[in-house]
């Protein structure tokens, strides 16, 4: 090879670096997530991005013929985020609630957050029909909290025992010390996917659904809302919720039914 050859070549591959570099920053969509909310957005044991929620972005993009960058944000940073256009949008198993829906904009729901019912296979236990007299474990303070709470009557549910977090409340309910742990559905699918000897047996609605925001009134909002239909549509979202949570979606869910867009007040 010449020198003058060479020194092409060298120019050449310095040029392409710059592009390939550029490209990387400059990409179409930026998203903010809270990387390390399983089984949404977390790093796998590579350090790649991965999730539900990132393989659905992922897929959008890609129908939108447009590139995608995942950026880390705290979960409250992500509302200033979007509506300051530092990022395009977000998503974190984001709620849709009348209170946000005033300052930003959300695409058609894709996940019910429900609550849930999990068991040990062995109780036989089948539903909250067979919990009556029985203790029941939920997370201080949260929905399961409250539902349980409110219902505790009609259900003519026994003791309610109130734990930090999903671990140790497994750890008692596979003890023996209480019968039945009532929590998020996505937590408890994702927990029990690979462990027969637990059972979640019972969604219990409570009406909490997630989507991807946008800042208020942004046009990308109604775009991807139609890619969102046509994967609904595919059965694609329907099949990484098998992917992600071993369970098949219900026709029912938002997972499956195309729905409108969510409408302020």
């Amino acid at each position: 090879m010449t020198h003058s050859s060479s020194l092409k070549t060298t120019i050449l591959a310095g040029l392409i670096a710059a592009f390939a570099t550029a490209g990387a920053q400059a990409a179409d969509l930026t998203v903010g997530a809270n990387i390390g909310n399983v089984p949404w957005e977390f790093e796998d044991a590579s350090g790649k991005v991965t999730g539900f929620e990132v393989d659905l972005v992922n897929e959008i993009a890609k129908r939108l013929g447009k590139s995608v960058e995942f950026v880390n944000t705290p979960f409250n940073g992500l509302f200033p985020a979007v509506q300051s256009g530092r990022i395009n949008m977000a998503i974190s198993s984001i709620t849709i609630t009348e209170k946000r829906l005033e300052s930003v904009t959300f695409a058609q729901p894709y996940y019910d957050s429900d609550q849930s019912l999990t068991v040990t296979a062995a109780s036989g236990i089948t539903g909250l029909k067979d919990m009556g007299g029985k203790v029941v474990g939920v997370d201080t303070g949260s929905t399961g909290d409250m539902w349980a709470g409110a219902n505790q009557g009609e259900y003519k549910l026994g003791e309610i025992r109130r734990f930090e977090g999903l671990q140790p409340a497994m750890l008692d309910l596979v003890a023996g010390r209480i019968d039945g742990y009532i929590s998020d559905i996505p937590a408890l699918l994702y927990y029990v996917k690979d462990k027969p000897d637990l059972k979640v047996v019972e969604r219990i609605p409570t009406g909490e659904k997630y989507s991807i925001m946008f800042n208020k009134n942004d046009p990308l909002a109604t775009e991807v809302n139609a890619v969102i239909t046509t994967l609904k549509q595919e059965g694609f979202i329907a099949k990484l919720h098998e992917t992600w949570f071993g369970a098949k979606a219900e026709d029912t869910t938002s997972t499956v039914t195309v729905l409108d867009m969510p409408k302020g007040k």
